[in-house]
C-alpha cells in the first residue's frame, strides 16, 4: 500500500526538519528524506557552528514545540557592538529593557538534536534516512522521488531543503545569481577570562568580518563565545595549520583584551563564502527554502533566520489550502508564497552582500568614511531601531508562526 503524504522534503537539515515539524502542527504529513546519517549529525565534534536565532526563529521554534527543550542551551544576545578594525567610533546596538533580547546564540549540534527528537515522536513525519535518492519527478497529479533502496515515496508537493547545492533547484534549471567571494570563514570556540556580558561583537576587517559571538558557560564556569573568523582565501590553508598557540595571536591582534587571556575549546574547521540567489522560487509542484534558493555571507548571521521565514511563510500558504480544499501543488498556491518571500530575501541578500563590499574596502579614508557614518546611526534612535527590528526578524510581513 503506497504511503502518499501531504509533503516531500527533500533535505533534514535545520530547515527542512524545522519545515516539517512546523507543517505535521497544521495537520500536514511528510516524507522527510535525507542522505546524512542522524547519528553522525548529531555526533560530538561533527559541527563547530553556533547559530544566531532571531526573536521571530524563536516564536517559530516554541510554535512548534521546541521551547522547553532548548530554552537551556540558548545565550541571550543583549546587544550587538560594530567596530572598524578595532578603531574608535563604535556602534552599540541595544535594545530597552522591555523589548527583549536581539535573539539567542545556539550551538547547531543543539538545535539538530532537539529537531530529531521532536521528528522521531511526530506521526505525521516518515523520515527517510541516511538514504540516496536516485530520482525525483513531478507529474500532474503529484511528486515522487525513488529511493536507492527502490523505495518510492509520494506527495502532492516537493520540497527542496537540500542546501546550497539543491540537486532539486539544479534538476529543475531555476537559474541563479552567484559569485565566490574568495573568503573563507574560520570556525571556532573560545574560552575567556572575561565575560562577553552577552555582547556580540561584530569586528570589520577588509578581508572581511571578524564575529564574536556569546555563548553560554562551560561547565566549569569558563565564558565562552564562538568565533567567526573571515580570512583572504589565499590565507585560509596557512591560518587553518598554524599551532593553536599561534592561532590564539593572531585573533588577540584582532580583537585586542576585549575578553582577556583566550584558549580554544574546540577543532577548528572553514568553509568557503558565496552569494547565490534565485528570484524564482517554484516550479510545478516544486518550492524551495532556505539555502536551496538563498545563499548568503554570514556577515549578519542572517541565513537560517531568512529560511526559518521561508518555512513560516510556506506552511501558513499551505496550510490556508488545506482549509480551502485547494491541492497543495496548485500553481496559484505556491506562486503565493513566491510573491511573499520575494523582497523580503532580496531586502536581506542586498544588504549582506553591500556591508561585505564596503566594509572590504581598504584604506584609511574608507575606513575614515565608514566610521563618520557609524557615528551618526549611534545618534540616530530611529535608524538604530530600524537595525534592531531587522536583526530581530520583527519587521516586514511576517507569518503566523513567526509572531508573538
Amino acid at each position: 500500500m503506497t504511503d502518499k503524504r501531504d509533503l516531500l522534503i527533500l533535505g533534514g537539515g535545520l530547515v527542512g526538519m524545522t519545515l516539517a515539524l512546523a507543517a505535521a502542527k497544521k495537520g500536514l504529513s511528510s516524507h522527510l528524506v535525507d542522505r546524512a546519517d542522524p547519528a553522525s549529525l548529531t555526533a560530538d565534534g561533527f559541527d563547530g557552528r553556533a547559530s544566531a536565532i532571531s526573536t521571530a526563529s524563536w516564536r517559530l521554534f516554541r510554535h512548534v514545540g521546541l521551547e522547553e527543550t532548548l530554552e537551556p542551551h540558548g545565550c541571550d544576545i543583549a546587544a550587538i557592538a560594530v567596530l572598524d578594525q578595532m578603531k574608535r567610533g563604535r556602534l552599540d546596538f541595544r535594545p530597552e529593557p522591555h523589548e527583549g533580547t536581539l535573539g539567542r546564540m545556539f550551538a547547531n549540534r543543539q538545535l539538530r538534536l532537539a529537531l530529531h527528537e521532536a521528528a522521531k515522536k511526530e506521526p505525521l513525519i516518515s523520515w527517510h534516512a541516511p538514504v540516496e535518492v536516485l530520482s525525483r519527478d513531478r507529474s500532474e497529479f503529484g511528486v515522487s522521488a525513488t529511493l536507492g533502496d527502490g523505495t518510492v515515496l509520494e506527495a502532492a508537493l516537493m520540497i527542496g531543503a537540500e542546501g546550497r547545492g539543491s540537486p532539486s533547484r539544479e534538476e529543475a534549471g531555476f537559474k541563479m545569481a552567484s559569485w565566490d567571494y574568495s573568503h573563507r570563514a574560520m570556525i571556532t570556540g573560545l574560552d575567556h577570562s572575561k565575560s562577553h556580558e552577552n555582547i556580540a561583537w561584530e569586528i570589520f576587517y577588509p578581508d572581511g568580518p571578524f564575529a564574536l559571538l556569546p555563548m553560554l558557560d562551560g561547565p566549569d564556569g569558563q565564558h565562552r563565545s564562538a568565533l567567526v573568523w573571515t580570512v583572504d582565501e589565499k590565507d585560509a590553508a596557512g591560518v587553518l595549520k598554524l599551532s593553536d598557540r599561534a592561532f590564539l595571536a593572531e585573533v588577540h591582534k584582532r580583537m585586542g583584551d576585549l575578553l582577556g587571556e583566550l584558549t580554544l575549546n574546540s577543532s577548528r574547521s572553514s568553509y568557503p563564502l558565496s552569494f547565490q540567489h534565485t528570484a524564482k522560487i517554484v516550479e510545478h509542484r516544486l518550492a524551495l527554502v532556505g539555502d536551496s534558493a538563498h545563499g548568503m555571507h554570514p556577515i549578519a548571521g542572517q541565513g537560517l533566520n531568512l529560511g526559518l521565514r521561508d518555512v513560516g511563510a510556506l506552511v501558513e500558504v499551505l496550510d490556508e489550502a488545506l482549509r480551502l480544499g485547494l491541492d497543495l501543488g496548485d500553481a496559484q498556491v505556491l506562486a503565493k508564497y513566491e510573491k511573499w518571500r520575494a523582497l523580503d530575501s532580496l531586502m536581506v541578500m542586498g544588504a549582506t552582500d553591500s556591508l561585505t563590499r564596503i566594509f572590504g574596502i581598504p584604506g584609511k579614508t574608507a575606513s575614515a568614511v565608514r566610521r563618520l557614518g557609524m557615528a551618526g546611526i549611534q545618534r540616530t534612535s530611529w535608524l538604530k531601531a530600524f537595525f534592531m527590528n531587522e536583526a530581530r526578524g520583527v519587521s516586514g510581513d511576517l507569518p503566523e508562526l513567526l509572531k508573538a
